[in-house]
């Protein structure tokens, strides 16, 4: 297509009008169409290529110009048509405006004729209506007046009846009128202006002060006196002061609950022997017996909702919690833990009695009480079994927080005067712990770890009974301590069991260990203990494994790895234990002091006991292997003329492997993922001794190469068979472990391999080695050349063609390096030393 051919098209698409879909709706609705001309999305090019679908149908174009030419004439002829038709139409249209015009003037005046009558109606209804409204505002008026005066004559009869009531103590029949009178007032309240009714609100006001005296009077007299009378004036004058202002009825609470106290001061004064801890049992059955005694005397005088029992109670609560606090700064030295506690339980249980006895209203508003709650726990803890439960798994985590959500509000209202001295607690826990603890390590003395296991069928290490017994005894303490506060004394506690579980994995656990050749790692605990706050995980497996290449080597025997065993199940549960102790304690403890809790370095510790451990047995099994690989060194492998069988040294790790391992599978069956651990360290350590061993095997001719090939081939076999070995169904190896077996014992292979290729291309020798061990290096070349019992000169060529591929590899990755910094890098890298020179100078 030309460019004048599109210039056309172009313009023919700009002559197309757009209607807005609205009109074009309307359009299509008064004159349906299913002509293409007439679609609102009409394309020309699509319209003609229909027309004219291939070249030959270009033959009919003068036929089709003629059938669009009529229908243009036609077109036009309807235009013409219509155009016409609406000439006439303008001049009708305007006849018809007019006439409309007109018929809008005539319904103006009718509507304007409407409102004007409409006007005069309005004004003669309200010349009607005029007297009836003034009658409606006289009557309301009228009616308020009326009201008003009534109340003001029931004020006036009620000031007058009131003090004639005052006057004679006529209680009972003063308080319906005191109401009313006070409801009556409160009509008045916005005609205090009025000099009548400002006196009568005066007089009123006298009235309730003269109540309030005369009846805390009538109290103070009653009382005060042996013999008390008038029991149901009081009741009734109770009434009245419920009625008057809530201060009368404070103080006169305030003064009868002190008198109520008056002789307990007197009895528990501090210079009294009753005073101290040791007598506070008498302190609350002195109040038990009093509160019994008030109720059933005077419990009838005061209406419920004053709740004076609870009052006297609270009142007796914090006096006590004064005395005490004067009396124990005084007798500070007196007090040891047996009395502190002996106390702090009694207190506890009183705080209990009367948390169920009253609802706490007098107290005020809960969220200002002390949330901590004071309870008994009782601990069932079993430690049967070769692995006793976590005795802090016991409680759930929803009955914690479900106490915490209902404190009780009497709780500490004595008790807190005891905070200072919990000291005292954590001292005596200190020493008892400290007993725990000698008690533990002289039983270790009389029977090791593991011997009771041993003694009978080889089976699941026994965690130490020593350990159970210490999480039941922290627990019980843990309980004990959460009754006494769960402040800044839980943060103490904490402390304190850190202390003793490092002592645990010191004295009990790592010191037990069996010795290694001629030294023992429970000889260093001294000096490790000494340095222990600065000792970090890291630092305490470097400190034991120095251990481990001192003193000759040596085997464990069956007791031996049974204690180690042991002890590897008593560090893993205590591991976990601890982790669960931590989520407790902070649980336990207010969020003030919660985050302070951190356990983390003692199972740091226990994470450490594990590792060596872990480290003695595969030591254990490396001293077996030791044997038989000095034997594969020594053979001829040179006049090996035949590949036979594996060889005897071979047997001999297998053998003693398949001895060892179940067993210790077996001890550690509680543990699995150390087990686990265990031989991977072995294979991570074997692996690398029986290369270096392989390398020590020269020289070799190509039988005893490939009869060390079958070797190495065996024992690979065996190593990943290690796990499952002596078990009745087998079990998949990890995929870590066959991982390190699998490449480790591959490049024993490869090594072996490039043993036996051949060397007389030195070209060729060096791409083998490449390519069966990428990351062989020139020592271990050497080594292998070693192998193959080459002379120095023949060595020569090899050695060079191989140290050309290294360094062609090397230069590759150089360029590599090169290419992949960009020259902006480069440049922002050279600025940067600019400026720091410049800074510089």
């Amino acid at each position: 297509m030309s460019a004048n051919e599109d210039d056309n098209i172009e313009d023919l698409q700009s002559a197309i009008y757009k209607f807005p879909p609205s009109v074009q709706a309307v359009i299509e609705k008064v004159c349906p169409s299913n002509d293409p001309l007439d679609q609102p999305d009409f394309n020309a090019v699509d319209y003609i290529n229909s027309l004219f679908p291939t070249e030959q149908s270009l033959s009919n174009i003068d036929d089709v110009i003629t059938k669009m030419e009529q229908e243009i004439r036609c077109i036009d002829k309807k235009i013409r048509t219509v155009v016409r038709g609406q000439t006439n139409n303008n001049q009708d249209g305007k006849t018809a405006l007019q006439d409309a015009q007109k018929a809008i003037r005539q319904l103006f005046i009718q509507i304007k004729d409407i409102k004007s009558k409409a006007e005069q109606s309005e004004e003669t209804v309200k010349e009607i209506t005029r007297d009836i409204k003034q009658l409606d505002f006289a009557k309301k008026n009228l009616t308020s007046s009326i009201i008003t005066l009534n109340h003001l004559h029931m004020l006036v009869d009620g000031v007058e009846t009131l003090k004639d009531l005052t006057r004679k103590k006529q209680y009972g029949e003063i308080i319906l009128p005191l109401q009313a009178t006070m409801e009556v007032m409160q009509h008045f309240n916005n005609y205090m202006d009025i000099p009548q009714i400002k006196e009568l609100s005066d007089q009123v006001q006298q009235i309730h002060i003269e109540l309030a005296q005369q009846i805390t009077t009538d109290f103070k007299e009653a009382f005060s006196g042996q013999n008390l009378k008038h029991f149901t004036q009081l009741t009734e004058g109770c009434l009245v002061l419920s009625a008057l202002d809530p201060k009368v009825k404070k103080e006169l609470l305030v003064w009868f609950v002190a008198k109520q106290l008056q002789e307990y001061t007197h009895l528990f004064d501090e210079n009294q022997d009753f005073a101290w801890l040791d007598k506070i049992d008498r302190r609350y059955a002195w109040i038990k017996k009093h509160l019994l005694d008030f109720e059933s005397k005077f419990g009838s005088i005061f209406p419920q909702d004053w709740e004076v029992s609870e009052r006297i109670a609270v009142q007796f609560c914090h006096i006590t919690r004064e005395d005490l606090i004067k009396l124990m700064h005084k007798r500070s030295s007196e007090i040891d833990v047996k009395l502190l506690l002996y106390a702090i339980q009694r207190t506890t249980n009183f705080e209990n009695l009367l948390s169920k006895r009253f609802t706490g209203v007098t107290l005020g508003d809960p969220t200002k009480q002390d949330k901590k709650v004071a309870g008994i726990a009782a601990a069932s803890i079993t430690s049967d079994g070769n692995v006793p439960g976590n005795p802090f798994e016991e409680e759930s985590t929803e009955k914690v927080e479900q106490d915490k959500a209902m404190p009780s509000l009497f709780a500490n209202l004595i008790g807190n005067c005891f905070e200072s001295y919990l000291y005292i607690y954590i001292e005596s826990l200190d020493r008892n712990l400290f007993e725990l603890v000698d008690k533990f390590m002289a039983d270790c003395k009389a029977q090791p770890p593991g011997a009771q296991a041993y003694e009978g069928i080889e089976g699941p290490s026994s965690v130490l009974s020593s350990c159970a017994d210490l999480f039941v005894f922290y627990k019980k303490c843990m309980l004990q301590c959460t009754q006494l506060s769960s402040g800044s004394i839980m943060l103490s506690l904490a402390e304190t069991f850190q202390k003793y579980l490092r002592e645990y994995a010191m004295k009990i656990l790592q010191s037990n260990l069996p010795k290694i050749g001629g030294a023992s790692i429970g000889s260093s605990v001294s000096s490790i203990t000494r340095e222990f706050r600065d000792l970090s995980t890291s630092g305490f497996i470097q400190n034991f494994q120095s251990f481990l290449k001192e003193g000759e080597s040596s085997r464990f025997n069956k007791e031996e790895q049974a204690r180690i065993c042991c002890i590897l199940t008593t560090a893993e549960y205590c591991l976990e234990t601890t982790q669960q102790l931590e989520e407790k304690l902070r649980l336990k403890t207010d969020k003030t002091y919660a985050d302070k809790i951190n356990l983390s370095q003692e199972q740091d510790i226990f994470h450490g006991v594990i590792s060596n451990c872990i480290q003695l047995l595969v030591q254990d099994l490396e001293l077996a292997c030791e044997p038989p690989l000095n034997i594969m060194i020594r053979m001829q492998w040179s006049t090996v003329e035949s590949v036979g069988d594996q060889s005897s040294y071979v047997s001999t790790i297998v053998a003693h492997l398949c001895q060892t391992i179940p067993t210790i599978r077996d001890q550690l069956s509680s543990c699995r993922k150390y087990f686990t651990q265990l031989c991977v360290k072995f294979v991570s350590s074997f692996i690398p001794k029986l290369t270096q061993q392989i390398y020590k095997c020269k020289p070799l001719n190509t039988v005893g190469a490939e009869q060390l090939l079958l070797d190495v081939h065996m024992l690979k076999t065996a190593l990943l068979d290690l796990p499952s070995t002596g078990c009745q169904i087998h079990r998949k190896a990890p995929a870590t472990y066959t991982k390190v077996v699998v490449k480790g014992m591959t490049n024993a292979e490869m090594i072996l391999k490039i043993v036996m290729s051949p060397t007389e291309s030195a070209s060729a020798f060096a791409d083998q080695c490449r390519k069966l061990l990428p990351d062989l290096k020139i020592p271990e070349f050497q080594k292998i050349l070693d192998m193959k019992g080459l002379r120095k000169i023949e060595q020569v060529q090899l050695l060079e063609e191989f140290k050309q591929r290294i360094n062609a590899d090397s230069s590759s990755e150089l360029r590599a390096n090169i290419v992949q910094e960009s020259p902006e890098h480069e440049a922002g890298r050279i600025k940067r030393l600019e400026k720091l020179i410049k800074k510089r100078m």
